[in-house]
């Protein structure tokens, strides 16, 4: 709850690093030769079939505010036939009570939706049990397992021992009946990280980059202790941007299904994303304070940001999305 109060309330976003996605401008077409009508948002991604290329990124869970949020999330994401990631399910696997908070499947039966594990728990007693849990508990069809190593720096009690987690990984991908996508939160994902985790039978990437929300900033707000705050504060300029990271991870791991996110705030960014390797965009906080509202609110939000996709291919000449490519991109 501390997390989602920081990111409504507080400025979170980094100091002087962005998504790197500035640095790019789509080529426009005065003559697409195309109707906006016919322009086609529809993609794969793990195998189904996605209305357009965009993924509710993980937000919250276990608390009863977040049992909201995700159930008006998750009605938005069936309407318009799109992904959606629930936040971090440590809360419920540890109080089985809390396991409501993320279910949405009675509100969202045929979404792509992923369940959500801190990588670094398979360090401190968590195992396939514990995976198979999390997808079982919402009828996921992919596990997320997410990498926070600086995150868990900044906190008083964090879990900081990492030694030994690839191998762990690689075992749950090789015994888990679902595919297993791993993201970092917010610092991005380098070409050796790529490589090493799918080499590990990683199915998918999220590279989530640097220059959205700076969680070393929502843990400073967090934070009780002066000295703490400190830190965290020297932390606010950490990580890769967004668009390095995609362009640094496509070319390590070119066959590789990868989500782009990290500071993705508009439909042209998600284009652009799409442009540089990025199969998916992932979406989190422009969708949270309209989730706290209703479904209604976040499908407004959402419709937006499909339109700005469509008008950004009409206008530069792409009627679908597996056209999009860096040829459609150029630095000024």
């Amino acid at each position: 709850m501390e997390h989602l109060r920081a990111c409504l309330e507080e400025d979170v976003s980094f100091k002087t690093i962005t998504t790197g996605l500035e640095r790019f401008r789509l080529v426009h077409q005065a003559l697409p030769e195309l109707s906006l009508d016919e322009i086609d948002l529809s993609c794969d991604f793990l195998g189904r079939r996605l209305k357009a290329p965009l993924l509710i990124s993980a937000m919250t869970g276990g608390t009863p505010s977040a049992e909201m949020v995700n159930r008006n999330l998750a009605a938005a994401a069936q309407e318009r036939g799109i992904a959606m990631s629930v936040g971090s399910q440590r809360a419920a696997l540890n109080h089985k009570e809390l396991a409501a908070t993320y279910r949405v499947r009675d509100v969202a039966p045929d979404i792509l939706l992923f369940a959500n594990l801190g990588a670094v728990q398979l360090n401190y007693g968590y195992g396939l049990a514990e995976c198979r849990q999390a997808v079982d508990m919402i009828g996921a069809d992919a596990l997320v397992l997410h990498l926070n190593p600086l995150q868990e720096c900044l906190q008083f009690d964090g879990n900081t021992n990492f030694r030994g987690l690839l191998n762990k990984i690689r075992a749950i991908c090789g015994e888990l009946p679902c595919p297993v996508v791993v993201k970092e939160v917010g610092w991005g994902l380098s070409a050796k990280a790529a490589r090493m985790l799918v080499d590990a039978g990683v199915g998918a990437l999220d590279v989530a980059g640097a220059g959205g929300t700076c969680w070393a900033t929502v843990e400073k707000h967090r934070a009780t202790q002066e000295n703490w705050r400190r830190i965290a504060e020297n932390f606010s300029d950490w990580g890769i941007s967004t668009a390095d990271s995609i362009r640094w991870v496509k070319k390590a791991v070119p066959q590789t299904p990868l989500i782009a996110s990290g500071g993705v705030r508009t439909g042209i960014d998600i284009v652009k994303s799409i442009c540089l390797g990025a199969d998916l965009a992932g979406m989190a906080l422009p969708l949270l304070k309209p989730a706290t509202i209703s479904s209604e609110q976040v499908l407004d939000r959402l419709d937006e940001v499909l339109l700005e996709i469509r008008i950004a291919m009409f206008c530069s000449g792409a009627q679908t999305v597996r056209q999009l490519d860096e040829s459609y991109l150029y630095q000024p």
